[in-house]
């Protein structure tokens, strides 16, 4: 019995930013990547980089859907019977991307075209999905915000990168703005998915060598 009021009283008393709290938000980012680890929300990372702008507006309505579905499920995930739970998450999920689907159209109305079907997409996204599988309805709201934030900012920062070079190198700009000299041709393998493709091969190459990666077999 004492060890076990020790270990409530530890968990109680556990700082906001622990190191078990902060490796929530840090792991995604390179070791634990749900993108080029889990590989994960692929094919909305090739889907909607080919330009910087639709990209950061998608990165910033997973981050949005993954936080708050995380939040809300881990809420009530005691409320929840779970043979319906997977039930309860589309729904909470689903009722996210409308929210986010309506606000784009009313304040960005040319990105909503854009992105617009690739945002209806997200309730198939296999990181929200599997965020609130793995995470949220076993863990308390505090620590479930802060994985879902790490979860989505480590999707952001690859798809941002994929988005960069595409744009870069397959339309000669970055946010619509025009970097590249006019004598450097545009490159339209990058305005295609296969240009997605070698981006993310690539990413994934270098940082599975810098962190000495290997598959389990």
């Amino acid at each position: 019995m004492a060890e076990v009021a020790e270990n409530i009283a530890a968990k109680k008393s556990e700082a906001l930013f622990s190191k078990r709290r902060v490796r929530l938000m840090t792991d995604p980012l390179d070791d634990d990547n749900p993108v080029t680890v889990q590989v994960l929300g692929i094919c909305s990372a090739l889907a909607v980089t080919a330009k910087m702008e639709p990209t950061l507006v998608m990165a910033i309505a997973v981050t949005f859907v993954v936080v708050f579905a995380n939040l809300i499920i881990s809420l009530i995930r005691n409320l929840i019977p779970n043979r319906v739970r997977i039930i309860v998450q589309l729904a909470i999920v689903a009722s996210l991307v409308i929210l986010v689907d309506q606000v784009l159209r009313a304040f960005l109305f040319d990105v909503a075209k854009v992105v617009g079907v690739y945002v209806g997409l997200i309730i198939t996204n296999c990181i929200v999905m599997g965020r609130l599988e793995a995470f949220a309805m076993g863990n308390k709201p505090y620590d479930s915000v802060l994985d879902g934030f790490g979860s989505s900012f480590g999707y952001a920062w690859v798809i941002l990168v994929v988005a960069f070079f595409r744009e870069l190198f397959g339309s000669g700009s970055v946010f619509g703005i025009k970097i590249m000299p006019e004598f450097i041709p545009n490159n339209g393998l990058m305005t295609n998915p296969v240009g997605a493709f070698i981006i993310i091969a690539l990413i994934i190459w270098v940082q599975r060598a810098r962190n000495g990666y290997t598959e389990a077999h």
